[in-house]
């Protein structure tokens, strides 16, 4: 069977660090999900395969490095301020873990407008970005959609999410941050090494024309062959069973 192949490329020196290396999404299911019990009297999201697919499909990256994070705190300095945000690596990570990237990327809040809501979630400061050392890349024709890790993301910051034509970009994707300041208005915190934060799905790049069309299968119909069975319907007749490695 023809399997595509992703390829995460970095530098020599990096490879040390194995336990910051991309992973299929398969192996970050969280705890709270495994410890769920689905059973015919007790159903739970455990039971619901399309959720399942968002915490299986792709593959993760986790930060490379630790992070200092302080979020909308005024200092001295910045008193006639409305605040700040400040990202920086620890010093103790800088030369031996994120080795091609020194400096730190920010855009200013006007670069996505005030109206756009991820503006007033940052509370209006910069976006900061994370720097990421891996270059990606897919087969011809297929690009990836980069997004916080679904329904399994960090409660602090998140990715904006984009999608990037990895068939022919041949560099590192560093990704824009926002902080959660709808839970954290004012935060101070370390975003630590191996956190994951990005969920990488590459698919390929097609046409597409969308059609409405009418069903002439009667509702009641439809219905009545999805009730056939009262458990796991959905997994046992219409859901396919997919592979990341």
């Amino acid at each position: 069977m023809f399997e595509n192949t992703i390829k995460f490329k970095v530098s020599e020196k990096y490879l040390k660090n194995t336990d910051v290396f991309p992973i299929p999404a398969k192996l970050n299911i969280p705890n709270w999900y495994k410890e769920l019990i689905h059973t015919v009297n007790f159903k739970t999201v455990k039971g619901c395969m399309p959720f399942l697919d968002t915490l299986s499909t792709g593959y993760i990256l986790k930060l490379p490095a630790d992070y200092n994070l302080r979020h909308n705190i005024q200092t001295d300095v910045d008193r006639f301020t409305d605040g700040y945000t400040e990202l920086s690596y620890q010093e103790t990570q800088m030369n031996d873990v994120n080795l091609n990237h020194k400096d730190i990327e920010a855009h200013s809040v006007m670069q996505i407008g005030k109206k756009c809501p991820f503006a007033n979630k940052n509370k209006d400061l910069k976006i900061h970005k994370l720097l990421n050392p891996w270059i990606i890349e897919t087969p011809p024709g297929y690009s990836c959609l980069f997004l916080p890790p679904l329904n399994n993301a960090d409660d602090r910051f998140s990715i904006i999410a984009g999608i990037v034509d990895t068939d022919t970009f041949p560099n590192e994707i560093n990704f824009p941050m926002i902080v959660n300041g709808d839970k954290y208005p004012v935060l101070e915190t370390v975003l630590e090494k191996g956190t994951p934060y990005v969920q990488v799905i590459p698919f390929k790049r097609e046409k597409w024309k969308m059609k409405i069309e009418k069903t002439n299968t009667k509702i009641s119909e439809r219905f009545f062959f999805y009730k056939t069975k009262i458990f796991q319907n959905y997994k046992n007749n219409f859901w396919s069973k997919k592979s990341w490695k």
